[in-house]
């Protein structure tokens, strides 16, 4: 089995855990401060494996995640699209980013989809969320090293197994 037919099932299983772990039930306290998990996810396959993932996936996952998450229908799949784009933008800097740096560039990535999750739910007629909407970016860019090494070290793995 070579690489390329070995990756996409892996993105899907990765994509799968990331919706999953979305819909994990949090306390209330707690549930505006838990981390974009999808776009973790995204985001690691957009800089590894770009041609695996572009902006047509991200869109797709966008939508099912809407659909899942019951939120306003292409809300989630725009946010995607521009972390994706993004990413796709900087890719050749990023990669190359240590650890340290990369969860820096994370949390600006993360950051900038809450702007755009803010005005999205603002022109929706949403109002402003509370203070702690701020505060997931953080957690997402502090679990970004575990992750990217977990991911990373999953798709080795299968890499040399079947490769």
């Amino acid at each position: 089995m070579s690489r390329a037919r070995g990756e996409p099932w892996m993105l899907v299983g990765a994509v799968v855990l990331g919706l999953l772990a979305g819909m994990v039930p949090l306390p209330a306290s707690i549930e505006a401060v838990r981390p974009y998990w999808i776009a973790l996810v995204v985001i690691y396959w957009a800089l590894e494996s770009p041609e695996q993932l572009g902006l047509g996936l991200a869109f797709l996952i966008g939508l099912w995640a809407d659909v899942l998450f019951g939120s306003l229908l292409a809300e989630q799949s725009m946010r995607l699209c521009i972390l994706v784009f993004l990413v796709q933008r900087f890719r050749a800097r990023l990669r190359f980013f240590p650890v340290t740096q990369q969860t820096l560039a994370v949390l600006a990535l993360l950051l900038n989809d809450r702007v755009v999750a803010l005005a999205l739910r603002v022109a929706a007629g949403e109002g402003t969320p509370p203070w702690l909407f701020w505060l997931a970016p953080f957690v997402g860019a502090a679990v970004w090293p575990l992750l990217y090494l977990l991911l990373d070290r999953w798709r080795m793995r299968s890499r040399f197994r079947h490769g």
